[in-house]
């Protein structure tokens, strides 16, 4: 039995993505996704909103340094009430959550944007945004 659990164990860890499941930002491109960032692909760009240089904030706050704030603590960006309640840490897990629909995760926020519903642009501009330090 421990040998069936071994080689089971062998061959999830083996096959792409079944290693790292609960990880949804495993294997993301940064390169794809700097360009959804930049110029969008089945949505709009981010950076018609977003800024990727620190303390440069647009219509909404830079997201230099996104990954692993605090939700809502950008400085010099006003949040709305909801996004300041929302109080969960951009971890990779709640961006990939979030980014799938920003206005249904946090009702009320200020981003209108519908979200990105293919996991892998999802992954891909986390990983990108796990880039900007």
């Amino acid at each position: 039995m421990r040998i069936a659990h071994l080689i089971a164990g062998l061959v999830l860890a083996s096959a792409p993505g079944l290693a790292n499941a609960a990880d949804p930002w495993d294997g993301g491109d940064a390169a794809a996704g700097q360009a959804i960032f930049t110029h969008g692909h089945s949505s709009l760009p981010c950076a018609i909103c977003h800024s990727n240089e620190a303390g440069k904030t647009k219509i909404g706050p830079s997201l230099f340094g996104v990954v692993g704030r605090p939700s809502g603590s950008e400085p010099g960006y006003s949040y709305s009430d909801a996004m300041k309640a929302y109080n969960h840490p951009w971890t990779p897990q709640n961006l990939f959550t979030y980014l799938e629909a920003p206005m249904k995760v946090v009702p009320g926020t200020k981003m209108s944007f519908p979200g990105l519903p293919d996991p892998t642009d999802r992954k891909n501009v986390i990983a990108y945004l796990a880039t900007l330090k």
